[in-house]
C-alpha cells in the first residue's frame, strides 16, 4: 500500500487527508492524555452518564447538587492557591527547618509540617509544598537513600491530621455539611484519632531517624533561604481564610463567602482563578449525579442499604481502599445516616492504598521525578506503613465503639 504523505503530488486532496489522519490522531492523543490526568473525573463521568439510562433526565435531577460543599470547596481553593504563591508555608518552613542540625529533627519538623498544617491548608496543599522541600534538604543532607522511608510518613502525617477539622480534606467538608454536626462536635469525634496519630508518627520518627548531626551551618542557611513572603497579600488572604473558615463554621453565609474570596482573590492575583482544581469540583458533580440516580434505582439502593447498615465503619473503610475515599463518601452517604461511622471510617480508609487518599499519589509523582529507580521500594515501605498505621487506628476505633455510646 503506497504511503501518503503530503509531498506525493501536492493534491489539495492528499493534503487534506493526511491533515485529517493527523488531527484525528492528535484528539484521541489529548483524550488520552485528559484521562490519565483525570483519571477518577473520567472515571466518575461515566458512571454519570451510565446512570441516565436508568433515570432519564428530570426535575429532581437539581436536588442531587450539593451548592454548599461545592461553594466552600471553591473558596478554600483559590485562598489556598493565594497563599502557596506568596511564600508563605516555604517560608514557615524553612525558618524551622534551619535550626535543626540532625535527620531526626528534619523529619520531625517535615512530618509535623504535613500534619498540623493539613487540618487548615488540606493534605494535597501540605504535601505540593513540603514533599519537594523534603527532597531537597535530604539532597543538602547526603540522606537521599532515606527519602522514600520520609516521604511516607508525610504522606501519612498529611492524610491524618487532615481529619481533625472539617476543612482538611474534600470528604470531611462534604459529611460535615451533610452530617449537621457543629464545630465542636466533629473535633471532638476526630480528636482521639488525630491524637493517636501524632504519637504514632511521633514514635515512627525517632525509631526512624538517626538523632546525630548530619547539617552544618552552611546546609542550614541554604535550607533557611526561604523565598520573600508578600506580607501584604499574604494578610490579605489571611482575612479571606477567616472568611472561610466562617463559612465552614455557619457563621458566614455562603453567597457571602464566595463572594467575598471571589472578589478579593482577583484584587490579589487575578491569575488565581487558574489555579483551581476545577476537575476535583466536576468529579464532586458527576458523582452527585451518580449517586442520586442509584439512590432512586431501587434494586442498587436496597442492595447498598442493606450491605452498610450496621456495617459502615468496615464498609466506608474498604470502599476508600478500592475507590478512594472522597469517591466513598459521596456513594455511601446516600444509603445511611450514621454520619459519625462514615466520617471515621473514610479518614482512616484514606491509609492503606496508594490510591485510598488521592493526595498520596503527589507525593508518588513527586518522588519518582527525582528517585524513578528506587519506586519499588517506596510501594513497600508505603503499603507496609500504610497498612500498620491502618490497623492501629482501627483497634482504636473498634475500642472507641464498644466503650463509647
Amino acid at each position: 500500500m503506497e504511503r501518503l504523505t503530503v509531498s506525493d503530488d501536492g493534491s489539495p486532496v492528499k493534503r487534506a487527508l493526511v491533515r485529517g489522519r493527523r488531527g484525528v490522531g492528535h484528539q484521541l492523543w489529548r483524550v488520552a492524555e485528559f484521562v490519565r490526568r483525570e483519571t477518577v473525573l473520567s472515571i466518575a463521568a461515566l458512571l454519570a452518564v451510565a446512570s441516565c439510562a436508568l433515570v432519564p433526565p428530570d426535575a429532581g435531577y437539581a436536588s442531587y447538587i450539593d451548592i454548599e460543599t461545592l461553594g466552600k470547596l471553591f473558596s478554600l481553593m483559590l485562598v489556598m492557591a493565594g497563599l502557596q504563591r506568596v511564600g508563605l508555608f516555604r517560608a514557615v518552613a524553612g525558618t524551622l527547618l534551619s535550626r535543626v542540625s540532625s535527620l531526626r529533627g528534619v523529619a520531625f519538623v517535615l512530618v509535623g509540617l504535613c500534619f498540623f498544617s493539613s487540618m487548615l491548608i488540606t493534605n494535597d496543599v501540605a504535601l505540593v509544598t513540603f514533599v519537594p522541600l523534603a527532597l531537597m534538604i535530604l539532597g543538602l543532607a547526603r540522606a537521599d537513600d532515606r527519602a522514600c522511608l520520609l516521604i511516607v510518613l508525610m504522606t501519612i502525617a498529611a492524610n491524618l491530621g487532615s481529619m481533625a477539622l472539617p476543612m482538611g480534606n474534600p470528604q470531611n467538608l462534604y459529611l460535615f455539611g451533610r452530617s449537621g454536626l457543629d464545630f465542636p462536635s466533629f473535633i471532638a469525634l476526630m480528636a482521639p484519632y488525630a491524637a493517636a496519630s501524632a504519637v504514632l508518627l511521633a514514635l515512627a520518627v525517632w525509631r526512624a531517624f538517626p538523632g546525630w548531626s548530619v547539617m552544618g551551618a552552611d546546609e542550614r542557611g541554604r535550607i533557611g533561604e526561604a523565598p520573600r513572603v508578600d506580607c501584604p497579600r499574604a494578610c490579605a488572604l489571611a482575612v479571606l481564610f477567616a472568611v472561610c473558615l466562617g463559612c465552614v463554621a455557619g457563621v458566614v453565609p455562603l453567597a457571602v463567602c464566595v463572594g467575598v474570596v471571589l472578589a478579593g482573590s482577583l484584587l490579589i492575583d487575578r491569575t488565581l482563578v487558574r489555579a483551581v482544581d476545577y476537575g476535583l469540583l466536576l468529579t464532586f458533580v458527576a458523582f452527585y449525579v451518580f449517586v442520586g440516580n442509584m439512590g432512586r434505582f431501587a434494586p442498587f439502593a436496597d442492595a447498598l442499604a442493606w450491605l452498610v447498615t450496621g456495617r459502615e465503619l468496615a464498609v466506608s473503610v474498604a470502599a476508600s481502599l478500592v475507590i478512594s475515599n472522597v469517591p466513598a463518601a459521596l456513594l455511601l452517604s446516600g444509603f445511611t445516616r450514621e454520619w459519625p461511622a462514615l466520617i471515621i471510617g473514610t479518614n482512616l480508609g484514606g491509609l492503606g492504598t496508594i490510591i485510598a487518599s488521592m493526595a498520596s499519589l503527589i507525593s508518588y509523582k513527586q518522588l519518582a521525578l527525582v528517585q524513578p529507580a528506587r519506586m519499588g521500594h517506596f510501594m513497600k515501605v508505603f503499603t507496609i506503613l500504610n497498612v500498620a498505621f491502618l490497623a492501629a487506628l482501627a483497634v482504636l476505633a473498634v475500642v472507641l465503639s464498644a466503650v463509647l455510646p
